[in-house]
């Protein structure tokens, strides 16, 4: 569904990635892991068009994309969950909501919303109120909630579990997992490689914008470097989740 071959891409003078190169099959969750300024968040904004390429191509479906812009790429079936959830904060829950549905017709809009307060009963709860005054799990699942309004056919999610308690992070994994299950095609940029790497059936380690390392995300989970530098010395692997 996604190819993402050779890809350059550059901050002003600073070069932040060096020819990565990656996949996504359909109904796959694939996870990128590494640590903070590894190039993982620039490589999502490659793919949902806000980030320029300056060489390589993204190709989804067998499209390549070129320069297509990022509004263009949602029409396509992409959806972006950004880094820091980036909800408005003065709008209403259910007006976040709407603006996640701008592709699809009223009518679809109208089902997308019955399904997301089916999927988050604390937003249906909370629908009328100002999402600034959600708390940082709800602001997590109001800007998953909006991606899907979209009905992507590949969701891109950045850090869902950055600054929540763990908890929350267990709950919100839950729901990537739901997601994963219903067959959603899924591209994860997660440091919390201990509850990402599970999931995936496939998952890439970036490190200074460069793929060092990649396979199933169980053998990764297994693997020494990742588990020393990713899960700390002595963490025992993790069952996967079926």
């Amino acid at each position: 569904m996604l190819r993402v071959s050779a890809i350059d891409s550059w901050y002003g003078h600073v070069q932040c990635l060096h020819g990565v190169s990656l996949e996504v099959l359909p109904g796959q969750l694939v996870a990128l892991v590494g640590s903070n300024g590894a190039g993982k968040t620039t490589l999502l904004k490659t793919v949902s068009g806000l980030q320029p390429a300056r060489h390589g191509s993204v190709a989804f479906d067998g499209r390549a994309l070129g320069d297509l812009p990022a509004h263009r790429r949602v029409g396509l079936g992409i959806a972006h969950c950004p880094e820091g959830r980036c909800v408005f904060s003065n709008l209403s829950v259910d007006e976040n909501l709407r603006l996640g549905g701008q592709t699809r017709t009223p009518a679809e809009v109208e089902r997308g919303l019955q399904r997301m307060y089916a999927m988050f009963p604390v937003l249906a709860d909370k629908r009328a109120q100002m999402s600034g005054l959600l708390s940082g799990g709800q602001q997590q699942m109001l800007a998953i909630g909006r991606a899907l309004m979209s009905r992507p056919r590949l969701l891109l999610l950045d850090e869902p579990s950055m600054g929540l308690a763990p908890l929350i992070v267990a709950e919100v994994f839950a729901i990537i997992d739901g997601l994963r299950r219903e067959g959603m095609t899924i591209l994860l940029v997660e440091q919390n490689a201990h509850e990402a790497l599970p999931l995936a059936d496939h998952a890439y380690v970036l490190e200074s914008g460069r793929v060092v390392h990649s396979g199933a995300g169980a053998d990764l989970l297994n693997d020494p470097m990742v588990r020393e530098a990713y899960l700390g010395l002595g963490v025992e692997p993790t069952e996967t989740r079926s």
